[in-house]
């Protein structure tokens, strides 16, 4: 099983989110986040003062999935994210020891 994090612009979002259900991935958590990569924010002004934006809105998708799907759900997330502008995102994968259903205690593969 493999763990995918992908954190991304908020405006991609639905994108996304229907890219990997035509996938066929059935759960993912989506986070709101901030932060920042090579972009390092911005400067804004707000009534005359200049003051800068280093922390910057994004969002963060996670999943746990089958080994096979792997392939997959990159392609369907860097398909919907991808502006080819600094600031696209980026995509984590790890690997997940086991899984647990909390409802009936299935353990496994057969937890996701």
């Amino acid at each position: 099983m493999l763990k995918i994090e992908a954190v991304l612009q908020p405006s991609k979002l639905d994108a996304v989110k229907d890219a990997l259900l035509e996938a066929g991935i059935e759960g993912m958590t989506i986070l709101e986040a901030r932060g920042h990569g090579r972009q390092k924010g911005h400067t804004e002004f707000y009534r005359g003062r200049e003051y800068t934006v280093d922390l910057l809105p994004k969002v963060k998708i996670e999943m746990v999935v089958h080994d096979e799907m792997k392939e997959k759900v990159i392609q369907a997330i860097v398909g919907a994210a991808r502006t080819g502008r600094i600031g696209d995102g980026k995509i984590f994968i790890s690997h997940v020891d086991e899984a647990i259903r909390i409802r009936n205690d299935e353990r496994g593969e057969t937890a996701l």
